[in-house]
């Protein structure tokens, strides 16, 4: 798997939000609800890069498998921090190591880029929590009824730290 930082959505536009479409569709809790238009999808990745974010995406035979973003704060007192965002794999892709190698190459940019703490947040009940103790993230707290999933179920969300400097 190839991954590139994406600075211009541009030729990734159409690809990216027919990912995000999947995703939701498939049930997983990224602030949308379904069913998600491809407008709302579009307008999403118009939308998403600033100096502050900088998002990753997994190749797979040229095909988009995933992404990740990172999210830098830009508050004075955080610039150590980052929050990990927006994790997602292709339906087709899953169970290839592909949400591990994503999360391990922003690990890596945010430590490049001199941060020293990850944030995360995930659905209590969702298969990622496996990845995420498995990488190492501190589980330090749960808010019941945080988010709801892409069909509008309110779901409990775990919260993860890990020191990376």
């Amino acid at each position: 798997m190839e991954i590139k930082e994406i600075r211009v959505i541009g030729e990734y536009r159409e690809e990216l939000a027919s990912l995000f479409q999947m995703v939701v569709a498939d049930g997983a809790s990224m602030n949308y609800l379904h069913p998600m238009s491809k407008e709302t999808a579009l307008s999403y990745w118009d939308n998403v890069l600033s100096e502050q974010v900088k998002l990753f995406i997994g190749l797979i035979d040229g095909q988009i498998a995933g992404t990740v973003q990172l999210h830098y704060s830009n508050k004075e007192n955080g610039r150590h921090r980052a929050e990990i965002g927006k994790l997602m794999t292709s339906t087709k892709a899953r169970r290839k190591g592909v949400a591990r190698k994503l999360l391990q190459h922003a690990e890596q940019a945010a430590k490049a880029d001199g941060k020293t703490l990850l944030l995360l947040d995930t659905e209590k009940e969702g298969p990622a929590n496996l990845l995420y103790q498995s990488e190492g993230y501190v589980l330090f707290g749960e808010v019941p009824d945080f988010a709801q999933d892409a069909f509008g179920t309110l779901l409990t969300g775990n919260f993860y730290y890990k020191l990376i400097g």
